[in-house]
């Protein structure tokens, strides 16, 4: 398994640069694809030509073997073309997109994720719209009011930060842990992440993070969904094996399509493997009822907190429970 995916990796950049008369997709179990020749097909392997080198394939890693078009290849690149859904009152966006690899979801989504950094401590995000929203946790920026976010524009050369210091606190709810923040620059529009659906999560699906874990910027970990709704202190969660340290507080969980599923929260750092994100649908149920948690400038740390019961005051065992009154008959 793990020796077929390496080779999928080594052979990507030579995948990409096969002919537009590819004969036919081979589609993995895992969301990965591979265009070529199929020279053999069995119970036991598939066999592919990929131009350069031929692909050996484990039958049980195949989901589906069908016709390429020539423009197979690019396409699950081309997010300009998805579906996208949008209203006025929506700032988040939504799209139909297809499975690809890790390498390239980071590719197309990686300049959407964002470090937030406060006088308290330092987190990430994730840009929702092109106008500059984003989403990352309430406890990122409790309690503060100077935040900066540092968004990672790609240039010819590599990746260039660009400081923008100038954001809005728009809308708040700590019984969530989730923040909603505009980065304040007229004409500059933003490259964003599409928000995925809670339906279509199962248990064992690949997924991916992009956060600042520690001030490490953009860090790409990798894990699987071990439950889409696991209860925790009253909340449900999705818990994965993707890496989650500090700094990766507020990032996005993506799955294969390129779609943020869930908000990293939170993980115990001496127990690999158990980590935790807030559930798309609670960010988005957050955003399009963003004006009941509008940000009050003049009341910056509003919100309800529930107060634990006072201490029993009497010490001595409590009455004995009285006989039942028999009705008259």
């Amino acid at each position: 398994m793990h020796r077929t995916r390496k080779l999928l990796f080594m052979t990507l950049s030579l995948t990409l640069a096969m002919p537009a008369f590819a004969a036919q997709r081979v589609i993995l179990k895992d969301g990965y694809e591979v265009c070529g020749d199929v020279l053999k097909s069995d119970e036991q392997v598939v066999i592919v030509d990929i131009g350069a080198t031929v692909l050996r394939l484990p039958r049980a890693q195949v989901a589906r073997i069908q016709r390429a078009e020539p423009n197979d290849i690019e396409a699950p690149l081309d997010v300009a073309d998805a579906s996208t859904s949008e209203h006025a009152w929506q700032i988040y966006r939504t799209a139909s997109l297809s499975p690809t690899t890790i390498e390239r979801n980071v590719d197309r989504f990686g300049e959407a994720v964002v470090m937030v950094t406060s006088p308290g401590g330092q987190g990430s995000g994730f840009i929702v719209s092109p106008d500059g929203f984003l989403i990352t946790n309430y406890h990122v920026i409790a309690r503060e009011t100077r935040i900066k976010v540092t968004v990672f524009e790609r240039t010819p050369t590599g990746f260039e930060q660009k400081h923008y210091k100038k954001v809005r606190i728009i809308a708040l709810n700590p019984f969530v842990d989730l923040a909603l923040l505009k980065i304040e620059e007229p004409g500059k529009t933003f490259k964003y992440a599409y928000l995925g659906d809670m339906k279509v999560l199962e248990a064992g699906q690949q997924v991916f993070a992009i956060g600042n874990p520690l001030g490490l910027t953009r860090t790409v970990s990798q894990g699987i969904i071990s439950t889409t709704n696991r209860n925790m202190d009253g909340r449900l969660y999705i818990q994965t094996t993707t890496d989650i340290n500090p700094g990766n507080s507020g990032g996005p969980l993506f799955n294969l399509r390129g779609e943020v599923i869930g908000v990293t929260s939170m993980g115990y750092l001496f127990l690999g493997g158990l980590n935790f994100a807030i559930p798309v649908d609670v960010v988005k149920r957050f955003v399009q009822n963003r004006d009941a948690f509008a940000y009050d400038e003049d009341n910056p740390n509003m919100g309800f907190r529930y107060l634990q019961p006072g201490p029993r005051t009497k010490r001595d065992a409590p009455p004995p429970a009285r006989p039942p009154v028999q009705p008259d008959a």
